[in-house]
């Protein structure tokens, strides 16, 4: 491969593409504009909006946030403006940008699921909808769903049903058989995968005696949870046809590569947004010049190609 030459780094999601497999992860980029300044947004593969309820939600009571030497623990409790807001107030800039736009949905029920996607039905500018059956930082929905592969599926047949968007379900590590939940999803519907969610952990300060989080525990996210994030999304890799996004403690082009290598068909980039937020973009040109090194013309090409030690 001539070193002039731009590697091609489009991919193709079954029902989706993207001109490059980098994006940011919910919950860790807002809605976008909060970056503006400081990321060129139209650089990103696409961005996953924060998390959207039926209403607003206010969130879990303070601290939210707990810094490990490994990583980050949060209890957030997916505050945010709820749909109608998001539609009028957030989705416009976006959309004015042209910027490929993920909304990232939750429920409390199954009804409300099905009633976030049908409102987005009639909304321009959507690419997908990616559903939340993991977050472990509510005590209604979130992983309650997610942790059971009948409860799961129904989950997303529901919303199958409401809407003809392109579907990514958000799968949880706090499973026992993650290619199980998975196939699952699969069956009902299902698009595309995205895993993994945060893991459940706990900080504790020994002076007040008292834990770290107001909401006692949170998810873990962050380098820490990366060996993890990547033996989930290598399994459910394994098990499904549908194309899976790698997510889970991504900080540099390298570990981005593993997740391609091992068969992730794109990655989302969460934790590292808060310390660097150009993150995605120092990624995505270490992904180039990797592919220009090692003579990789497309990066579909590289896609999937892990080799057994034998």
């Amino acid at each position: 491969m001539n070193g002039d030459v731009i590697p091609d780094i489009s991919v193709n999601l079954g029902p989706i593409s993207l001109k490059n497999p980098v994006m940011v992860a919910s919950g860790t980029f807002g809605y976008g504009r909060e970056y503006s300044d400081v990321v060129p947004l139209e650089e990103i593969g696409a961005v996953v909006v924060k998390g959207i309820s039926l209403k607003p939600r206010p969130g879990n009571p303070p601290p939210r946030l707990v810094e490990t030497p490994g990583g980050l623990i949060n209890a957030i409790g997916l505050e945010n403006v709820g749909l109608d807001a998001f539609l009028s107030d957030k989705l416009p800039f976006l959309r004015k940008r042209n910027i490929p736009t993920i909304v990232n949905i939750f429920g409390e029920t199954i009804d409300e699921y099905a009633e976030i996607a049908r409102r987005f039905n009639s909304v321009d500018g959507i690419l997908a909808l990616e559903i939340n059956i993991s977050c472990p930082n509510v005590k209604a929905g979130g992983v309650t769903f997610g942790s059971d592969p009948i409860m799961a599926a129904s989950v997303v047949q529901t919303v199958r049903s409401a809407t003809n968007l392109p579907l990514i379900t958000k799968l949880s590590p706090q499973v026992t058989s993650i290619a199980e939940i998975a196939k699952a999803v699969e069956e009902a519907g299902t698009d595309i995968i995205s895993c993994i969610n945060t893991i459940p952990a706990m900080a504790v300060n020994i002076y007040s005696r008292k834990p770290r989080l107001g909401n006692i525990t949170g998810g873990l996210s962050g380098p820490a949870i990366k060996p993890i994030a990547l033996r989930c999304v290598y399994e459910v890799v394994k098990a499904v046809k549908v194309p899976v996004i790698g997510i889970g403690g991504i900080t540099t082009a390298e570990d981005a590569l593993e997740f391609l290598l091992v068969g992730a068909k794109a990655v989302q980039i969460g934790t590292m947004n808060f310390v660097n937020p150009r993150t995605v973009i120092e990624v995505l040109d270490g992904i180039k010049s990797f592919m220009k090194s090692q003579r990789i013309a497309r990066i579909e090409d590289f896609i999937g190609r892990l080799e057994n030690l034998q």
